[in-house]
């Protein structure tokens, strides 16, 4: 069968302006009204940009990179950090060369040269901090000196502020000489196929591929998710609405990951929210910020909610005076944390989210009926979008029945960039195979179960890995997990657990050795008494430090699958 969405109609989604122009530009039905609150807030200090002067930097900027770099039509800008990210991303769509592309600041320079190489990019705009590894790469990449610009920020030296181009000078170029592009306006259509951004997918299972979405994908998510929270309607009282005119978020997801592109950036501004740019995560830091700029709403992936529930800083700032939402996506959340979080803020909206880069982001989103989102559930359909369930044989399921979720969405990307037969394997005459295997029930929650390639097989069994370092994170003495299936010869694969420690248990481990053990034996019963025989930890349990994540939050399971395996083979020989 398929699944429709509650709301099956959308208003006007706009095919013919570019991104840029409508945020800045266009007029919008479902855009709330009102005073006008500041668009961006520098977290570090407190300085607020309006819409005026981000429209005016924005021109200078895309003005000044045509002046300099207008060759040609599709040049891709990589943009690798945050300071001023916004602008450089809102500039490169509108003189209709250049398209934009964000890389992760902490690459390294083999990863940055895969991405240079995959999207042929022209330009590089980089933090001076990331510097000597954009130098590496882009001399791989046969990219001139002057292909790189810098950000300007106070850990610029006068040796780089000399020897290379600057946003600031860029800016002050483009606003001081005259257009020297045409800002045209896309002919009707055109937004469903003009590209504007090439944004990589998270790579959990290989390496990761360029994902070519239009001007149109992006708008049409920010509409799908405006008309499911109603935020142009009066639907209850101001204090309980979920997003209101003149709230603050926080931007702790990375810009260049589609998550923070659209849900952070594009949507939150579109709801006439204010959002705090912060430089860099980390997790302390983000508690100041919060008490300190009265942030509302936080939009999460779940290792940023495993330390909002387990880190020792949490209890010395008075949070729920001010949190009012939390969304968390990028990866299944478990019923644990779920609850944690629940028993943290009792007035705020909680609640998941699920969608993928080839989607253009969120495909589901708890509805605004429920201020807490069902439990283990990614919350319901968006508008417009219809959704299959396909079993092993390749028969459509019903209600709670499990298998592939395939989606068809407005927002659907282009493909996948100069990799036509990716492009062929995913997006299959309008529909995108996602990979995550999910139930849906008759209620409407999608529940993703995990991935497909990482699901487990124990004794003919499926076991989904991410319900299980769920119960792992319920005990004690554990801060963070992930589980991978080893090879078994009886039962053709067992889980093992990769868990940290909280401080207080690494702490007992370090005086006393033997206690390490001790608390293996314990997790491993702690899972025994609570799950079925097959998904015991028959592979045993292994201490860690840290747990690899992409930068979107997600797990890198093949990391820890290869340490598995190396692991297996030690002990082999002993």
């Amino acid at each position: 069968m398929e699944f429709y969405s509650k709301v099956t109609t959308l208003p006007h989604i706009p095919d013919n302006v570019t991104i840029p122009q409508f945020m800045f530009d266009a007029r919008h039905e479902i855009r709330p009204q009102g005073k006008e609150a500041p668009w961006l807030i520098q977290d570090e200090t407190g300085r607020k940009f309006w819409k005026a002067e981000l429209r005016q930097r924005v021109d200078g900027l895309a003005n000044a990179l045509s002046m300099q770099y207008g060759i040609g039509d599709n040049d891709v800008v990589e943009i690798t950090s945050i300071p001023d990210y916004p602008v450089a991303i809102w500039a490169t769509p509108l003189p209709n060369r250049f398209i934009y592309r964000g890389a992760n600041p902490d690459f390294t320079s083999s990863e940055l040269l895969y991405q240079l190489q995959e999207t042929k990019a022209s330009v590089i705009i980089v933090h001076p901090d990331s510097l000597p590894i954009a130098v590496i790469a882009a001399r791989e990449a046969s990219l001139s000196k002057d292909r790189i610009i810098l950000f300007d920020t106070s850990s610029i030296s006068k040796e780089m502020y000399d020897s290379y181009g600057t946003v600031g000078r860029l800016l002050d170029l483009g606003l001081r000489n005259k257009k020297a592009y045409f800002e045209r306006k896309l002919a009707p259509g055109e937004g469903r196929t003009k590209l504007a951004f090439l944004s990589f997918s998270s790579g959990t299972t290989g390496r990761p591929k360029a994902v070519a979405i239009p001007h149109f994908a992006l708008i049409a998510n920010v509409i799908q998710i405006a008309i499911h929270n109603r935020i142009h309607e009066d639907y209850c009282d101001y204090e309980d609405r979920r997003y209101r005119p003149g709230d603050v978020a926080i931007g702790v997801l990375p810009l260049y990951h589609i998550y923070g592109l659209v849900i952070n950036l594009h949507f939150i501004l579109f709801a006439r929210m204010s959002l705090v740019i912060v430089p860099k995560f980390n997790f302390v830091e983000m508690l100041k910020s919060i008490v300190h700029h009265r942030i509302n709403h936080l939009m999460l992936v779940p290792p940023q909610v495993v330390l909002l529930c387990k880190h020792s800083a949490v209890k010395d700032y008075d949070l729920r005076q001010h949190i009012r939402m939390i969304m968390c996506g990028a990866a299944p959340l478990s019923r644990e944390l779920n609850q944690q979080l629940f028993e943290m803020f009792p007035k705020a909206h909680i609640g998941q989210a699920y969608g993928m880069t080839e989607t253009c982001t969120a495909t589901t989103m708890w509805p605004i009926t429920q201020k807490r989102g069902v439990s283990g559930s990614s919350g319901q359909l968006l508008p417009g979008t219809i959704a299959r369930v396909v079993k092993q044989d390749g028969s459509l399921a019903g209600y709670d029945e499990a298998g592939e979720l395939v989606i068809k969405t407005p927002s659907v990307a282009l493909g996948y960039a100069n990799n036509a037969q990716a492009t062929k394997e995913t997006f299959v005459e309008g529909w995108v195979k996602t990979g995550d295997e999910v139930k849906i029930s008759r209620d409407g929650e999608v529940v993703v179960l995990d991935r497909l390639k990482e699901i487990m097989k124990v004794k003919g069994f499926q076991v989904a890995p991410a319900e299980l370092e769920g119960c792992l994170l319920d005990h004690p003495d554990v801060d963070n997990a992930c589980v991978v299936g080893v090879p078994d010869d009886y039962s053709g694969e067992v889980p093992l657990a990769f868990v940290v420690l909280t401080p207080s248990a690494a702490k007992r481990v370090a005086k006393v050795p033997d206690v390490a053990e001790q608390i293996k034996a314990s997790i491993i019963q702690h899972v025994a008494q609570n799950k079925v025989h097959y998904k015991h930890l028959a592979g045993g349990v292994e201490l860690v430090e840290a747990i690899p994540t992409s930068p979107s939050g997600k797990l890198l399971r093949r990391v820890l699958r290869d340490r598995a395996k190396e692991l297996k083979n030690v002990k082999a020989k002993l």
